[in-house]
């Protein structure tokens, strides 16, 4: 009996030692485990994503499931924009990296409709479709208003008569969109794939409006925008982000030439006149606290501009008009465009076609009545 008893203790000790070794072998494990993991380094937000496959070109058609999760991925999804976006229902289009419309055509497009978004400006996709041979993407609301669920909605009163209650007040849209276009059709991709192709027009990995505008211009005007510092050749959205809202301007005008200049500053400090002749800063003038006057007319950056010789070639090409055109002439007068002689009188005008004879009177004849 009391070997037995000794055999049951030793055998609970000997169980009670290899649970704690276990426990111990394991807590170490796991300690090693987040030690290791804490050493190794982790993707922090500042660090830029990894670059993605490109599609292959015999990518399959997109199937339903990535459908869906495309559109639950990116719908309500707020990005930055990295050019203008025209309000209307053309938007821009884009295929392999092409933005369409694009300079002198854009810049039309934006100046008749009005700029949904400009560059840096935070957007969300309110829309997407998926269609055979591109992806519609809406931008803040899209160019058409769509109707709630509710606005469906209708209640048949008296006499089978449709009763509907107040509607919301009929908004005017101003958004836009942008349409992403491929050879053949819509290929199977993943959604950091398509994040890639759109980035030309939509950027998602900048943490502000700042950083996303600044990624959109020139490297010589980010580094002037970033030292708040203004050069010659910028335009006034430039000017906005480097230096902020002047707090002065005046309009003069430097003989038939009409300009607007920016103060920033107030003596006894550094005191800069910014000057603009339409949307081109052409001078920027600096007086410093000791009296010293800088001055700076020399073109320092070169910005993408409309093409000016197109624009002066249309002024002075005539009008056409088509030829039943109403005209404000009275009867005989000659036109502005026939050729009139140097000296000497004017053509006369064509004679009136003489009244129709009347018939002899006669025997059988008709007697004039008085």
């Amino acid at each position: 009996m009391l070997r037995l008893r000794t055999a049951s203790l030793l055998a609970f000790f000997f169980c009670l030692f290899a649970t704690v070794l276990a426990f111990g072998q394991s807590g170490d494990s796991g300690l090693r485990k987040n030690s290791s993991s804490a050493s190794s380094p982790q993707p922090t937000s500042d660090q830029a994503p990894a670059a993605t496959a490109p599609i292959p070109h015999d990518a399959p058609r997109i199937s339903k499931q990535t459908r869906y999760e495309i559109i639950r991925d990116f719908e309500t999804q707020l990005v930055y924009a990295r050019t203008a976006f025209p309000m209307g229902t053309k938007g821009l289009r884009l295929k392999e990296g092409v933005i369409t419309p694009n300079g002198e055509e854009l810049q039309q497009a934006l100046a008749l409709w009005g700029p949904a978004v400009k560059p840096g400006d935070p957007a969300h996709i309110s829309f997407v479709q998926i269609k055979d041979d591109h992806i519609h993407f809406e931008i803040n609301g899209g160019p058409i208003r769509r109707k709630k669920w509710y606005e469906h909605i209708e209640v048949a009163g008296t006499y089978g008569t449709p009763v509907t209650g107040p509607g919301a007040p009929q908004s005017n849209p101003h958004g836009s969109c942008v349409d992403l276009y491929f050879d053949k059709h819509v290929p199977e991709m993943t959604a950091a794939q398509l994040r890639d192709l759109l980035h030309p027009v939509l950027d998602f990995n900048a943490r502000n409006k700042e950083q996303a505008y600044l990624d959109t211009v020139p490297p010589k005007v980010k580094e002037a925008i970033v030292a708040h510092h203004v050069l010659v050749g910028m335009n006034q959205e430039m000017v906005l982000h480097a230096k902020g809202k002047a707090p002065k301007k005046v309009r003069e005008r430097d003989g038939e030439t009409e300009y607007e200049e920016w103060i920033y500053g107030e003596a006894p400090a550094d005191v800069d006149f910014v000057r603009f002749v339409g949307d081109e800063v052409v001078r920027v003038e600096t007086m410093k606290v000791d009296g010293t006057k800088i001055v700076r007319t020399e073109r320092e950056v070169l910005l993408p501009e409309a093409d000016k010789d197109k624009e002066a070639k249309k002024e002075k090409e005539p009008e056409e008009r088509p030829a039943n055109a109403p005209s404000l002439r009275r009867p005989g007068e000659d036109a502005q465009d026939v050729p009139k002689p140097a000296n000497g009188p004017a053509p006369a005008a064509p004679m009136p076609p003489p009244d129709i004879p009347q018939p002899p009177s006669g025997p059988g004849g008709i007697l004039p009545t008085r």
